[in-house]
């Protein structure tokens, strides 16, 4: 179910006071929510010995929510080399690192081992040759074909640009150990927003099974295996959450039984994002305008350039209008935002209470791939972040952009070059 009832009711009693202050629109992120998802993983995985799981920066990359993840013990998994960056300003070290990149250029690769390095997760095999050092640990990012099938965001795998090839993902280990990398992990992420538990089951079967396999032909074990991400949240009301606890429950049965045959079994490390933060965040914005021609708009003072999924993917974020939750008369809107793009919409035809202009819009689940999918098309400027903290305070964790940022790139020393 969209936005938890307790995080609905704590915002909801300061929810005017906060527009007051800092006006809209606005993305605002629950710290009580975060930190008992947080909570709830480490518990649910607690009988595998070294589970870890490394938060996906680009689901939500701002330092003060990184430090939440930073105090429950996480990792980063970073897709850039700004990410690490991020990372590193916290104080993460080598270890607390993974850098899953994909068509990674050389420059990439040398600043990601710089500076203390980090857990190299390669794309592809041929990434090897683009290493001027090769690490002692090294990860792959395997892709299984035609032998699974993805979701809809991600895709089928066989179409993927992710990953190495079930045909390759032997010599590529061979190859490291010949270059000398003495430590080993192996990685893979085939789905996106997955609320079918057994998918993800089954991934930690298909690593483990590969595992098995390529120890069976090289003098190697692994340290560990990297399920990805994917777990999914309920966007809209009528959908089952995620089953943690039978993931969890089906995962540890098949370490045991990995280590019940072998005598060792490797860790398990996962990479959520939107799981962790994403129904823990909402874009607040304003009523500003109405419209009445073949369908009836309401304008607001976002737009997509704050929140790009309904737009991009089509996809469903829940709406309640502030003060007007017990409304029984219903009208059938699009709420729009200012855009010069007609796929400028958080919801479409959707049955909402009459608005009136200053109304406050909260549209749920924005606290991953929300403000980070942001981009200033029209020279729209992304919102401001806050921060619901657990003593109800209210914290700015990133100022709104401005004009002067906007137009930071254009200021430069000339230069003109002829050839």
């Amino acid at each position: 179910m969209p936005m938890s009832e307790s995080y609905k009711i704590r915002l909801s009693n300061i929810l005017p006071q906060i527009v007051d202050t800092f006006g809209t629109p606005f993305h605002i992120y629950d710290e009580k929510g975060i930190k008992e998802t947080c909570r709830r993983l480490i518990s649910v995985f607690k009988e595998i010995e070294g589970f870890r799981e490394y938060f996906a920066v680009k689901a939500l990359p701002n330092p003060s929510i990184m430090k939440i993840m930073q105090a429950a013990g996480f990792g980063f998994d970073c897709s850039s080399v700004p990410e690490i960056e991020l990372a590193r300003q916290i104080g993460s070290n080598r270890d607390d690192i993974m850098f899953t990149s994909n068509n990674t250029s050389t420059s990439q690769f040398e600043t990601a081992l710089s500076n203390g390095g980090c857990i190299l997760n390669l794309d592809d095999i041929s990434l090897i040759s683009k290493l001027t050092k090769i690490p002692e640990l090294i990860c792959f990012r395997y892709n299984p074909g035609s032998r699974r099938k993805g979701n809809k965001i991600i895709g089928n795998p066989a179409e993927s640009k992710y990953g190495v090839g079930h045909d390759q993902i032997i010599d590529a280990y061979a190859k490291s150990i010949a270059l000398g990398a003495k430590r080993f992990g192996i990685h893979t992420m085939l789905a996106s927003n997955e609320l079918n538990y057994e998918y993800m089951v089954e991934t930690t079967r298909m690593l483990l099974d590969i595992v098995e396999m390529i120890c069976k032909t090289l003098p190697v074990t692994f340290e560990f295996i990297n399920i990805g991400g994917g777990l999914g949240i309920p966007y809209t009301p009528d959908a089952f959450p995620f089953n943690l606890d039978a993931m969890a429950l089906e995962t540890t049965e098949l370490f045991q039984k990995f280590k019940n045959q072998y005598g060792w079994v490797p860790r398990l490390y996962m990479e959520s994002g939107r799981y962790i933060t994403g129904p823990h965040g909402v874009l607040v914005t304003s009523v500003i305008n109405h419209k009445n021609i073949y369908r009836k708009y309401v304008g607001v003072d976002a737009s997509m350039s704050a929140l790009m999924r309904p737009g991009m993917y089509d996809a469903y974020h829940h709406i309640h209008i502030h003060g007007k939750d017990t409304s029984s008369t219903l009208e059938k809107v699009d709420v729009v935002g200012a855009l010069c793009e007609n796929i400028d919409k958080f919801a479409v035809q959707r049955d909402l209470p009459p608005t009136e202009e200053g109304d406050i819009l909260v549209i749920h689940d924005t606290g991953a791939h929300g403000h980070a999918m942001g981009f200033n098309y029209n020279g729209h400027l992304r919102p401001k972040e806050l921060l619901l903290k657990e003593d109800l305070s209210v914290e700015l964790i990133r100022r709104a952009e401005t004009m002067e940022d906007y137009f930071a790139t254009l200021k430069f020393d000339p230069a003109v070059h002829r050839f």
